[in-house]
């Protein structure tokens, strides 16, 4: 079987130098020029593998890799030109296989891409998911979007992002720590009063009653669960 990578960068040249690269190693190479282009083309086409730019237009690096989180767990190698330490963790930990600094070696990102293939071989990932749905509370994982009762919901791009993860990772209680480093960076990895704040404010927007919410739920000392009745319908 031919293994497919999507490519999202908007540098062009550097574009047609991977995709001329990989192709000749017997990779199929499909491309996108931005975030959101990046979504779509990674939802439609089920790459093995993803390269990812963070430095993009309308929609960086950052945010496309949570996006890609909340629907699949294929691979991705971040390739940026950022390369401080913190940007690393931070590309690690809101959830890239893998952190290439650019100018790179070719054989080096080969070799990378190979080790990656070879360790979701072994685990069997790459599903992919996309939405969630009871009957009252709608959410697109693709798209971000939240409705409720047929009326979308109007979250702050921080709000979106934390129920898009508790969603991805629905009846798992999700650790504080995790939270923080996956939404905000590693740098607030200690601040759960932070985290609980969003909490407060997400579940005022999302449940019929706050203090006792069915969606957004609490395991104390530990993290938060979305606890929804639906099903996350994957295809």
């Amino acid at each position: 079987m031919v293994e497919k990578i999507l490519v999202i960068d908007d540098d062009p040249g550097l574009v047609t130098l991977l995709q001329l690269g990989l192709e000749r190693d017997g990779y199929k190479v499909i491309t996108a020029d931005n975030g959101k282009e990046g979504l779509r083309v990674a939802y439609e086409s089920r790459p093995d593998v993803i390269i990812l730019d963070l430095m993009m237009p309308d929609m960086d690096g950052w945010t496309t890799c949570q996006r890609l989180r909340n629907i699949c767990d294929t691979p991705i190698v971040m390739l940026t030109a950022k390369s401080s330490q913190a940007d690393i963790l931070r590309g690690l930990s809101i959830g890239a296989d893998d952190y290439l600094t650019k100018p790179c070696n070719f054989d080096e990102l080969k070799a990378r891409i190979r080790t990656v293939l070879r360790r979701t071989n072994l685990t069997n990932a790459g599903g992919w998911r996309a939405t969630y749905d009871d009957g009252s509370l709608h959410i697109d994982l693709t798209e971000g979007m939240v409705k409720r009762d047929g009326e979308t919901l109007d979250l702050t791009p921080t709000e979106s992002k934390l129920l898009l993860y508790l969603v991805s990772q629905k009846g798992r209680v999700v650790p504080h720590k995790e939270l923080l480093m996956s939404i905000w960076g590693p740098e607030y990895e200690k601040e759960i009063g932070y985290l609980s704040v969003y909490v407060r404010y997400l579940r005022q927007k999302l449940e019929d009653n706050p203090s006792n919410p069915q969606y957004v739920r609490t395991r104390w000392g530990i993290g938060y669960y979305f606890a929804g009745k639906g099903a996350l319908q994957q295809s």
